[in-house]
């Protein structure tokens, strides 16, 4: 392989993306909306059944149903969850990223899988969160925050109904996106020695 082919800006990306909590009050552009969900798109998937859907929030009325549902389920027994496993500091941040509607974002992507266009609904897991992570690079690369989040999911049922989705789409994740409101940092890694073996 000739240095010439080699893309040093991908692993640029790839080593700095990380989770953003608290979001700046620009818009999302559109034309860099579409490119990352086309990314997404671009994602290896079960049989190539491409079973995913986005629903890009954003009406007021879906958008206060996701957040307070969202509340509703952290406050009911995520944040006590969190706590036996979580820092002080990490916990406090996670607490005012739910409880201040995904850190303002100012677009939330619910992350959704076709059960009707896999074999087995255990295909889709497979097949939807590759899709999530192309979304996740790709809003990195162009400059964007993003976190992705399951605890919605949790309530699949009012989650499909706030946005729409019929009984056979089943949410995987919902994902903020917007520009960072402060610096978000390296992400902490655990080196490739201690995680890698051979046999």
């Amino acid at each position: 392989m000739t240095s010439s082919s080699v893309n040093p800006a991908f692993f640029e990306v790839v080593l700095s993306q990380r989770a953003c909590r608290r979001y700046a009050p620009d818009p999302v552009n559109d034309d860099d909306l579409t490119r990352i969900l086309e990314a997404a798109t671009h994602a290896p998937s079960a049989e190539n059944s491409q079973p995913w859907e986005f629903v890009v929030v954003r009406s007021a009325e879906a958008r206060t149903a996701v957040d307070k549902l969202t509340r509703r389920i952290w406050e009911g027994g995520g944040r006590a969850h969190a706590e036996q496993s979580v820092t002080p500091r990490l916990l406090a941040e996670v607490d005012g990223f739910f409880g201040g509607g995904y850190g303002g974002a100012p677009v939330v992507v619910v992350v959704a899988g076709d059960s009707t266009a896999v074999l087995s609904p255990d295909l889709l897991p497979s097949s939807i969160y590759p899709a999530i992570q192309n979304l996740l690079l790709a809003a990195a690369a162009l400059g964007y925050g993003s976190a992705m989040t399951t605890l919605a999911t949790h309530a699949a049922p009012q989650l499909r109904a706030a946005v729409g989705l019929p009984e056979h789409m089943v949410p995987m994740a919902v994902i903020p996106l917007g520009r960072p409101a402060r610096s978000l940092g390296p992400p902490r890694r655990k080196p490739v020695s201690e995680v890698t073996r051979e046999c």
